[in-house]
């Protein structure tokens, strides 16, 4: 435990450039103290002791703001920053080194019995306001976008924002923890695809309408022919594009 407590210490020094002190760290920081309460209180509910652990619970939640029921797996290094709000139910597993941000659910969809709650891999970063509900599996390097709702699995490596929550980017590449504001809009990119669609379709309305008087059949044909090939084309990556984003992009 020592050393588990000494990983989520120095983590806050890596991951908040605006830690400067121990002493600051360890008296204002609700991430830490949490965390301090949360280890104790899941020892003693490992070993069966009853009631404590969900005492000490609530005077963590009390001090800080932050509820973690005392059956929650928490891995190593795991910084909460800021924390108000943050609820981490019983058949919770956070992996190793991730990063919570103010008012994340890791809860439960039901009255389900059993595992019911989310399991994290290692280095996810959950932005602030997101839900993560069920019986799911993140996996590692995942980024979660502030404000959104995942009900689905998701494999490593991903980037998911949006309610539902979708895959929006994925990749190879280990995530940089304190880049989740740099996001890609799923919605955004959708509408502007629609948008050009739109644009392209009046364009050749508009050009059929002025060429149709005085021009030859065979001429016609020939334009409106090639103008269907360039459409067919166009369209063929962009409704993909459309199908992915209601699919949900994988997930």
């Amino acid at each position: 435990m020592i050393s588990t407590l000494i990983a989520d210490f120095q983590i806050i020094f890596e991951r908040d450039p605006a830690a400067r002190n121990w002493l600051e760290v360890i008296f204002c920081y609700p991430g830490l103290q949490i965390l301090l309460f949360h280890r104790v209180a899941h020892w003693l509910y490992q070993h069966k002791v009853p009631f404590i652990p969900r005492l000490i619970s609530h005077l963590g939640r009390f001090f800080t703001g932050i509820e973690i029921h005392p059956g929650a797996q928490i891995g190593r290094g795991v910084f909460i920053d800021h924390g108000m709000g943050v609820v981490i139910g019983e058949t919770a597993i956070v992996g190793d080194y991730c990063l919570i941000y103010q008012g994340v659910t890791l809860g439960g969809t039901g009255k389900e019995s059993g595992k019911r709650h989310p399991t994290l891999g290692e280095n996810v970063v959950i932005g602030g306001g997101a839900k993560v509900l069920g019986n799911i599996t993140i996996g590692n390097n995942v980024r979660i976008g502030a404000g959104s709702v995942v009900l689905r699995d998701v494999p490593s490596d991903c980037t998911v924002v949006g309610i539902p929550g979708r895959i929006v980017y994925r990749s190879g590449v280990r995530v940089d923890p304190l880049g989740h504001g740099n996001l890609p809009d799923s919605e955004a990119t959708i509408i502007r695809t629609l948008l050009d669609r739109i644009e392209q379709l009046e364009q050749q309305v508009q050009e059929l309408n002025d060429k149709q008087s005085g021009v030859e059949l065979r001429t016609r044909a020939a334009l409106e022919e090639t103008h269907a090939l360039s459409a067919a084309r166009y369209c063929y990556v962009k409704d993909k594009e459309i199908q992915e984003f209601f699919n949900g992009a994988g997930i």
